[in-house]
């Protein structure tokens, strides 16, 4: 069973239906109680930074998510605005962010020659940096949906699992252990995103 967090800020729905639709489980959670109890989470997200954040706290969830990611170890997947509320802090906004990877998240800046539009927002591809659990199954053709204004930035090289590049390389997927985050939206992606979900979905707990 997967948890997905309804926060307000997010397209639970779709997840969820994407989810069954490859045979899985999940769930809508929006109480600490319902994270307590989880053995898979996912965190969608669009829109932004601070109102993610503020989402989170006034449904009274950090808590209970730091538990779940930092000390039961559950795997938690980071989707679009959900990886971003994993890293340090924004340029987006004030708030601190989960900080369960040592990054920091930034508008994209390109200069006049370049005259790239913003967000990136349509399908690019992957380049993987190193294997993981979420890619094991991916085809170097796979393709995904991004619609972001902001990228992440990494501070250790190690937890970057992929870049994709609009106007220079970003990190479109991390991981850190049972921590996942994807900069694109698996649940708007077809058959790629399904294959990435269903991974997510057949990890085990370390």
């Amino acid at each position: 069973m997967i948890t997905v967090i309804d926060y307000g800020a997010g397209n639970c729905g779709s997840v969820i239906r994407m989810i069954e639709k490859i045979g899985g489980q999940a769930r809508r959670a929006s109480s600490a109680a319902d994270v307590d109890v989880a053995e898979k989470i996912i965190v969608p997200g669009v829109g932004a930074f601070d109102y993610g954040m503020s989402q989170l706290a006034n449904d009274g969830l950090i808590d209970a998510l730091n538990s779940a990611a930092n000390v039961r170890k559950v795997p938690v997947l980071g989707i679009c605005l959900g990886m971003q509320l994993m890293c340090k802090s924004s340029e987006e906004g004030r708030l601190p962010g989960l900080g369960w990877i040592d990054a920091q998240v930034r508008r994209f800046a390109f200069d006049d020659a370049e005259k790239l539009p913003i967000p990136h927002m349509g399908w690019n591809t992957l380049n993987l940096v190193r294997p993981d659990a979420l890619v094991r199954t991916i085809s170097p053709r796979a393709r995904y949906y991004f619609v972001h204004s902001y990228k992440v930035i990494c501070n250790d090289p190690d937890d970057v699992v992929a870049t994709t590049n609009y106007g220079g390389e970003f990190v479109s997927l991390f991981s850190r252990q049972n921590i996942f985050g994807a900069q694109f939206h698996p649940e708007k992606s077809h058959k790629f995103g399904m294959d990435m979900l269903r991974n997510f979905m057949e990890l085990k707990r370390a």
